[in-house]
C-alpha cells in the first residue's frame, strides 16, 4: 500500500512538471490570466465598496464582513484551481476529440492520470493570496477573534469547500461522455458559485435553496464564514455530509461516464 502511494505521489509530480513546463512555453497567457484575475477580483472589491457608501449594511452584513466572506470564497476555489483545473479539458475537448482513451491505456486510475496533468496550477496562487489577504485584513478590522476550536476547524472548512468545488466541477464535466462537450454547464455553474461570494441574505429564497442543496456552493463559503463570524454552528455541522454526498455523486456519475465511453470502443 505504502510503494503505491508513494509510486502515485511521484508520478503526480512529474505529470505535474511536465504540465508546469508547458504552461512556461506560453508565460504571456499567464500573465494575462493572472492579470485578469486581479482586475476581477478588484472591481468586486470597489463595487462592494460602492454598495456599502450607500447603505450602511447589506443583510444584516457590515462592509469588512462582506470583505471577510468574498475573501474566504476565494480559499476553497483556489485550492480546488490549484489541482483540479484540468477537468475544464475533460468537459471541453477530451471525449469531443477523442483523446480520453490515453488515460484508459495508462497503468493507473484515469481520474487520477487526468488531474495529474495539470496537477498544480499556479494561476490558483493568486487567488488564494488575495483571498488570505483579504480574510486577515477585514478579519483584523472587525477585531475577529477565533476560538481554539474555530481555529483548528478553519483549515477543515477551506478543504471541505474546495472538495464541493471539484464535486460540482467533476459532476458537470462527466457529462461530456453523454453530451460529447458538456464546457456550456460547466461554466453556467461557475458562474452560479460566484453568487456565493456574497451574503444569501440578499438573494431571494429559491436562489439560496439552489446555492444551499442543489449545487451546494453556500457550504464553500457563506455557511463557514457565519460560523467564523459568529460562533453559531447552524448549517455548518452539515458540512461534512454535505461535502461527503456531493463527491460521492460526482465520483458515481464519473465512473458510469468512463463505462459509457469505454462501451462506445471510442
Amino acid at each position: 500500500m505504502t510503494r503505491t502511494l508513494w509510486r502515485h505521489v511521484r508520478l503526480a509530480f512529474f505529470l505535474g512538471g511536465v504540465g508546469l513546463h508547458r504552461l512556461s512555453a506560453y508565460r504571456m497567457d499567464f500573465a494575462l490570466g493572472a492579470g485578469a484575475f486581479l482586475i476581477r477580483v478588484g472591481l468586486q472589491t470597489a463595487v462592494v465598496g460602492l454598495v456599502f457608501r450607500q447603505v450602511p449594511v447589506l443583510g444584516g452584513w457590515s462592509y469588512h464582513e462582506v470583505l471577510f466572506l468574498l475573501g474566504f470564497s476565494l480559499l476553497p476555489r483556489g485550492l480546488d484551481h490549484l489541482f483540479t483545473d484540468q477537468l475544464w479539458e475533460l468537459g471541453r475537448k477530451l471525449v469531443q476529440r477523442g483523446e480520453f482513451y490515453r488515460y484508459l491505456i495508462r497503468p493507473v486510475n484515469p481520474l487520477f492520470s487526468l488531474l495529474s496533468e495539470r496537477f498544480f496550477h499556479p494561476d490558483a496562487l493568486g487567488e488564494l493570496a488575495v483571498g488570505s489577504f483579504l480574510v486577515i485584513w477585514s478579519g483584523s478590522a472587525i477585531g475577529l477573534e477565533l476560538t481554539p476550536v474555530q481555529w483548528a476547524v478553519a483549515p477543515l472548512l477551506v478543504l471541505c469547500g474546495a472538495l464541493i468545488h471539484t464535486s460540482v466541477k467533476l459532476l458537470f464535466a462527466s457529462l461530456s461522455f453523454w453530451t460529447v462537450t458538456s464546457l456550456p454547464s460547466m461554466y453556467a455553474a461557475h458562474q452560479v458559485s460566484e453568487f456565493a461570494a456574497y451574503p444569501l441574505d440578499i438573494y431571494h429564497s429559491s436562489l439560496r435553496a439552489l446555492l444551499t442543496w442543489v449545487l451546494p456552493f453556500a457550504f464553500t463559503s457563506y455557511v463557514p464564514c457565519v460560523y467564523l463570524l459568529t460562533g453559531a454552528a447552524g448549517l455548518v455541522v452539515w458540512l461534512p455530509l454535505v461535502t461527503a454526498g456531493a463527491l460521492a455523486l460526482a465520483l458515481a456519475v464519473w465512473r458510469r461516464g468512463v463505462n459509457a465511453y469505454e462501451m462506445t470502443g471510442s
